[in-house]
């Protein structure tokens, strides 16, 4: 693989002008409401043959119901089934969402599946548990499994669960450092409210940190434009 791939989480311009800056999308319409899968293989077929997809595990299997996220998707779940989702439940319907997103990632030809996992997420011995089970439990085939905990989680817990279930620690690295993985795989969040625009200085930090093999994905308002000038910077440094 290219030692050092760049790219935005979604789509941020039309889909031909995207495939001619980037080889690399990280899809979120998977976590809020999966396409079809005609959908995915039509993505699928208008990308060039290097190009890479990413993609977000469904919030059915990360977040509760009680999420804003699963409003914003338009999710409606029967009072009497709130408790089989998210957190990754010993549930049919965990294990269903998890089918779904595979499903697609395989169109895809996806090699990294992204598991976010809300704030509300702590590091419970029944969440551990859970994880534990859906992590030992799925198919995993040969997909590389990302995992970022946005919760209290510290970092020997991290490295524990990330060595156990085969992990790689996902972070924002100008927030926090990498504690576990095969390769990096950084997403750039832009700081609260997605709006901050990243400096020449900390684009240089970060091309610093992207020591490869890395995936860098920026999830800021201004992504197309900070992923471009990182782009740049890269080649610019070969």
């Amino acid at each position: 693989m290219t030692e050092i791939k760049v790219g935005c989480c979604g789509f941020a311009k039309a889909r031909k002008l995207y495939f001619q800056q980037f080889q690399l999308v990280e899809i979120q319409q998977t976590f809020y409401k999966p396409p079809d899968l005609a959908t995915a293989r039509k993505w699928r077929q208008e990308a060039p043959e290097d190009f890479e997809f990413s993609l977000k595990a469904w919030q059915e299997i990360t977040h509760l119901p009680s999420s804003p996220t699963y409003h914003k998707a338009g999710l409606e779940i029967p009072p009497d089934e709130v408790d089989c989702y998210g957190f990754f439940k010993p549930s049919t319907e965990v294990f269903q969402a998890w089918q779904t997103t595979r499903d697609i990632a395989k169109i895809l030809k996806a090699k990294v599946i992204v598991f976010q996992c809300p704030a509300t997420f702590h590091p419970s011995a029944e969440n551990i548990q859970n994880m534990t089970d859906f992590f030992t439990t799925i198919d995993r085939d040969d997909f590389i499994f990302a995992w970022e905990p946005r919760g209290q989680w510290n970092n020997d817990t991290i490295i524990a669960l990330c060595k156990k279930l085969e992990l790689v620690h996902c972070v924002d690295p100008l927030e926090n450092m990498p504690a576990y993985g095969k390769l990096k795989y950084f997403r750039l969040h832009g700081g609260p409210g997605y709006h901050h625009q990243y400096s020449d200085r900390e684009l240089i930090r970060l091309r610093e940190l992207s020591t490869g093999p890395a995936y860098v994905l920026f999830n800021n308002m201004t992504m197309y434009q900070d992923a471009l000038r990182f782009k740049q910077l890269m080649q610019a440094g070969r």
